[in-house]
């Protein structure tokens, strides 16, 4: 009874100084695509969303999965946190801007270009990437800074085999535990740039890039 009544005091002390500890909220559970209308904002506020497997994907490397959020050109999504499973994660159809989201476990890919524009990645992170984090299937610009990624096949994946002109740049930001290379193409027009970047256990940074299309400086590997 004595040592109940020590147990319940000092609880009752922590509470007092910290205050109730909150429990965290369920995911969203989302069954059909979040559609983020042309030039609008998607504020997910820090929630966390998992796809519905049977409806969107099992975030597998299965193709023909479904995103999760669907960008019109010139969207912008932000503060959201992707948890598992995420099916294909994020399609933009277009220009859009991707602020504080993280991957908690990358599902067949992080994002998609799906239609030519520039991608703007600012902040979040991206774990577990079997694959590929960031698929380009358009022409098109890539913009990523202060991210960070680890546990992955390659952080930015033109789509195989094509020849069109991608700008990919990365910067001031973390990569770590990389399978293949951070960026990677089959375009002999394509370009990659990074820069002030920190990165471990990295076979190459480039791969696939024709001579003379790839610049880095400020990077340092740990």
């Amino acid at each position: 009874m004595k040592k109940m009544l020590t147990l319940l005091l000092s609880a009752g002390l922590v509470a007092s100084v910290f205050g109730v500890l909150p429990v965290a909220a369920a995911p969203t559970v989302v069954n059909s695509t979040i559609v983020v209308p042309a030039g609008t904002t998607y504020d997910g506020q820090g929630k966390t969303f998992v796809a519905n497997p049977s409806t969107l994907g099992d975030g597998s490397q299965a193709e023909n999965q479904k995103p999760v959020f669907r960008l019109e050109a010139g969207a912008t999504l932000k503060n959201v946190i992707l948890g598992a499973p995420a099916a294909d994660g994020v399609h933009c159809y277009g220009s859009c801007n991707i602020s504080n989201v993280v991957w908690e476990d990358v599902g067949e890919d992080a994002l998609t270009l799906k239609s030519s524009g520039t991608v703007n990645i600012t902040g979040g992170a991206a774990y577990k990437a079997y694959d590929k984090v960031f698929q380009i299937n358009a022409a098109g610009t890539i913009n990523i800074k202060n991210f960070r990624a680890d546990d992955i096949g390659k952080l930015v994946r033109q789509n195989g085999g094509t020849t069109f002109a991608v700008n990919m740049t990365l910067d001031n930001s973390n990569i770590s535990n990389v399978k293949d290379a951070i960026m990677r193409t089959d375009s002999s027009v394509s370009q990659g740039k990074i820069t002030n970047t920190r990165y471990s256990k990295v076979p190459t940074l480039f791969k696939g890039f024709a001579s003379g299309k790839t610049s880095q400086s400020g990077n340092t590997q740990y």
